[in-house]
């Protein structure tokens, strides 16, 4: 691992919370709109371990191009899409800058390298924890 990637990764931080809360699921939708405006200006890219969804197919095509802003991602993310594992990256240009991993179904996971990321986070889903 070269200096510069250490350092990178140093920088990152992340947290993890249910993706239920009580009888509700956590889409993906909801969360580029919980990072406020910095989760808006994101080019999002998406891969999924199981398509369950015709919607999926879209998700994987835009994502393999060049991505999608975020107001194309959330109609392809509705409230009632459970996903299971899946993984978004949001990008600023050609940098990732925040991952989120939904895992089992059970759980969402968010790394950033933005403090206020994870702030948000956190004010939004109490009782996330940190990684």
């Amino acid at each position: 691992m070269s200096r510069s990637t250490a350092e990178a990764e140093a920088r990152v931080k992340g947290g993890t919370f249910p993706a239920w809360r009580g009888k509700r699921y956590v889409p993906l939708a909801e969360l580029p709109v919980r990072l406020g405006g910095f989760g808006l200006d994101l080019t999002w890219r998406v891969a999924l371990d199981e398509i369950v969804d015709p919607r999926c197919a879209e998700r994987e095509r835009r994502s393999a191009e060049s991505g999608m802003d975020t107001l194309t991602l959330l109609p392809l993310t509705t409230p009632f899409l459970q996903l299971i594992d899946a993984e978004a990256w949001g990008f600023t240009g050609d940098e990732p800058v925040v991952v989120l991993t939904e895992c089992d179904g059970s759980w969402w996971g968010l790394r950033a390298g933005d403090e206020r990321v994870l702030s948000g986070l956190r004010h939004s889903y109490p009782g996330a924890t940190d990684l």
